[in-house]
């Protein structure tokens, strides 16, 4: 890739690191080993040297009025105007070129075992970039992507993905939708998961002694600590979501062998976009779908299948016949007139 290509993906991997509220007053070595483990995987400075790094911010203060000041007191530096970010101006051809470049080159790595949880996230940055191929289409008139309308809870990310690596305790405020009344909350990190745009923290609570999720859109006031956890609950996220639709998991041995109907068309979807990966077409014929699977019952399970309405029909087992049955029934009521 040539250097000034190079260059323009340093200069947002710096202004990354500045408005870095979690570990500000980065140093100029922090910034280089930032810049050089994106781009070539390692941090010794066989590909970037420090000096690099200075004329970086120097073309940053004078190609985009970057306002980066250096700390003496703190020692590292810093954007003198905190709202500042470089993301704020429009993306040059070579700009673009530059993200082309990375968006397929991380898109030979979706087949490795270590980014295939990530493989769809890739397949939305590349089909992205595809479609931008000039900088100055109005592509939102043409395109449009699925995005979350609200962002809230991910600047906790950061530091509880780092919490996770570092085996740290943290604490925080946490208002579920039930009580909405905010609860002091001390947890082990030990997993973080996406799910229909919304970010959660899969965790051992120390005062329940038990694996608990929260959401971290109802989490505030989030501090790291040093408390040592004596007695670690053994923890393995694919075991754990193994038999799981969705984020909620229901502490059971084994899962439920769900068995439902479709009509032909909905079968379609459903075969389409699975619920699940166990789930397997049993029968099918010209009218309709029988469908089994093998899954705990959660509340993403029942809400996935009344999506389908009338065009489908939960067979087995029973309990889950009975509750959207009783579902059913409520909606009916909700709408006599």
């Amino acid at each position: 890739m040539p250097q000034i290509k190079h260059a323009q993906i340093r200069f947002r991997i710096i202004d990354r690191c500045l408005r870095n509220h979690f570990k500000p007053y980065p140093t100029k070595s922090e910034l280089r080993e930032a810049c050089e483990e994106a781009l070539f995987g390692s941090m010794d400075g066989a590909h970037i040297c420090d000096s690099t790094i200075e004329k970086d911010m120097f073309n940053m203060k004078m190609e985009h009025d970057a306002p980066i000041r250096y700390s003496k007191r703190h020692g590292g530096y810093y954007y003198e105007d905190s709202s500042y970010t470089i993301n704020d101006i429009p993306l040059s051809e070579e700009d673009l070129e530059a993200i082309k470049f990375a968006a397929y080159t991380l898109s030979q790595f979706r087949e490795v075992d270590l980014f295939k949880q990530f493989g769809q996230a890739i397949d939305k940055i590349v089909n992205r970039v595809a479609v931008s191929g000039n900088p100055n289409d109005q592509l939102d008139k043409h395109v449009q992507f699925e995005t979350a309308f609200s962002s809230e809870g991910q600047e906790w990310l950061p530091p509880l993905l780092s919490a996770v690596h570092q085996g740290k305790t943290v604490e925080f405020s946490y208002a579920s939708y039930r009580s909405s009344v905010s609860k002091k909350r001390t947890v082990l990190p030990l997993f973080l998961k996406e799910y229909r745009n919304r970010w959660y923290v899969i965790c051992q609570d120390l005062d329940k002694q038990d694996i608990m999720t929260y959401a971290l859109d109802r989490i505030s006031e989030l501090t790291i600590s040093d408390k040592i956890v004596q007695e670690r609950i053994p923890f393995d996220a694919e075991a754990y979501f193994r038999h799981a639709i969705g984020i909620s998991v229901i502490n059971t041995n084994e899962p439920d062998v769900i068995r439902f109907r479709t009509d032909a068309v909905a079968g379609k979807y459903i075969q389409s976009q699975p619920f699940h990966l166990s789930q397997q077409v049993v029968k099918e014929d010209d009218s309709s779908i029988l469908f089994e699977m093998q899954v705990i019952i959660t509340e993403e399970l029942i809400r996935n299948l009344l999506s389908f309405g009338g065009e489908l029909l939960v067979l087995e087992p029973s309990h889950l016949k009975e509750t959207m049955a009783e579902r059913v029934t409520a909606m009916k009521m909700n709408y006599e007139l």
